[in-house]
């Protein structure tokens, strides 16, 4: 059976203060407060900014021993890429990620592609040469587009033994199916809300501002139980971040698994 290990996308919220994380946290000690509720954390900031070794290495001490990382890859490596400039940046960011990796504590890169990164001939070519790159790094990807979601793709992926992230979203046309296809020993699972009215808005507070009822976190225990048959490790991680509501979803899906 596949060990699983839950956690949010994110930790290092301020309004999780006096829900999640006690009342006067200090922001310097969120990860810690975290690393004692999660076993594994997805890190969000390094899309944004590109990260350094010392700031990863510091991470590793400020979770403590047992905490495990999954890594979001650089907006130059999905969302804004210069097709001059992109093997550059993959050589920062794989010099950055070598604290982790040599601790044995990173279980993946998540390549997270936009709804407008197209199944084109280009942007095909464009994702083999990247993993190959990153060939010597657990790597995780996820398409926002349905059209990524063909046999061909399927198969690539496991080829190359790199998981295609299962999905949870709202179901709008052309967002990806809800899907458990396992194309990896290590599945990776995202949570992101069903938010329908506000997924195409421009307030990510809003777009994933939602609290799955226990039916629905009952739903996906079921599923997470039966890819447990084909993987040797599942990432689940809730991006419903707002108020809390992730780590509340995580904990609570922890609890149903372990009553099954």
């Amino acid at each position: 059976m596949a060990e699983i290990l839950i956690g949010t996308s994110g930790y290092s919220y301020h309004e999780w203060v006096g829900t999640v994380y006690p009342e006067g946290t200090k922001p310097g000690d969120y990860l810690s407060c975290y690393a004692g509720l999660f076993p594994t954390v997805e890190l969000n900031f390094s899309y944004y900014t590109m990260p350094k070794p010392e700031n990863l290495a510091k991470m590793l001490v400020d979770g403590g021993q047992n905490l495990r990382f999954s890594i979001k890859a650089h907006k130059t490596l999905t969302h804004e890429i210069n097709p001059s400039l992109w093997e550059g940046e993959a050589k920062t960011y794989l010099t950055a990620i070598e604290p982790m990796l040599g601790a044995g504590r990173l279980d993946a890169v998540l390549f997270q592609f936009p709804y407008s990164f197209k199944y084109e001939d280009e942007n095909r070519r464009y994702l083999d040469r990247l993993l190959k790159v990153f060939k010597d790094v657990p790597a995780a990807v996820e398409f926002r587009k349905s059209d990524w979601y063909t046999g061909k793709v399927i198969d690539g992926m496991k080829s190359r033994n790199v998981p295609l992230v299962s999905l949870d979203m709202p179901d709008l046309p052309k967002l990806p199916p809800t899907m458990d296809v396992v194309t990896a020993p290590l599945a990776y699972i995202r949570l992101h809300g069903r938010n329908k009215e506000a997924w195409w808005g421009k307030d990510d507070h809003a777009r994933y501002d939602y609290l799955y009822t226990d039916k629905e976190v009952e739903a996906w225990a079921d599923r997470i139980k039966r890819i447990t048959e084909q993987a040797k490790r599942i990432l689940v991680y809730f991006n419903n971040h707002p108020l809390g509501k992730a780590a509340r979803n995580a904990i609570r899906l922890g609890q149903m698994l372990n009553n099954k």
